[in-house]
């Protein structure tokens, strides 16, 4: 079955990827939740969560949270997320990644999908996405979506915008599993008459 892993904070849109994830189950798809919070206390129970992002990062949540230094804690659990999205893809668990939320929340996310290799699909639901998105994307592909309103509870603007991004994330994930595809390397382009220039 296609996999589609949540990366988000259960803390502060916890009420709002519960949502998701029950959205994106109906649609036929299996969900991974990855809890990348740090103060409050979690909405629900993570499939990964934050201890393991943290030490996936080599970080201490107990320390990370002790310090309340936000700037630290969004970079070490951005680290964090990078490598259990990673090790997840390896393990042919992830066929989509999927975030929601704002600056930080992105700025979490955004990181574990830029080292995402080429093909992988990404999603990003965002009111930063209405702004210069260079920052979060970088040179991947990664997929912005405005949320429209800020993401904070469900009402009758951003459910139907989430409704609309969990359809979207749906259709990737299966895509991208029925038909055997992978993430593309240079080496897969490669090799045809005309050589591959990469920025």
């Amino acid at each position: 079955m296609a996999t589609v892993v949540l990366v988000g904070t259960l803390d502060t849109k916890g009420a709002e990827y519960g949502w998701l994830r029950e959205l994106l189950r109906g649609g036929g798809v299996e969900v991974l939740v990855v809890d990348t919070g740090v103060i409050g206390a979690p909405h629900f129970a993570a499939d990964v969560p934050r201890e393991e992002v943290a030490r996936a990062a080599g970080a201490d949540l107990a320390a990370l949270r002790a310090g309340g230094d936000r700037g630290a804690a969004v970079t070490a659990m951005a680290r964090g997320a990078a490598e259990v999205v990673a090790r997840l893809h390896e393990a042919g668990r992830l066929h989509c990644v999927m975030a929601i939320g704002g600056s930080g929340g992105i700025s979490i996310a955004t990181r574990a999908m830029r080292g995402l290799p080429l093909g992988v699909p990404k999603l990003m639901v965002s009111s930063m996405a209405a702004g210069d998105v260079s920052p979060y994307v970088g040179y991947a592909d990664i997929t912005m979506m405005y949320s429209v309103v800020d993401i904070a509870g469900i009402n009758t603007i951003s459910a139907p915008v989430l409704a609309k991004a969990a359809d979207a994330a749906v259709g990737m994930a299966k895509g991208f599993a029925a038909a055997g595809r992978r993430a593309l390397r240079p080496a897969d382009l490669a090799g045809g008459e005309r050589p591959l220039v990469r920025a």
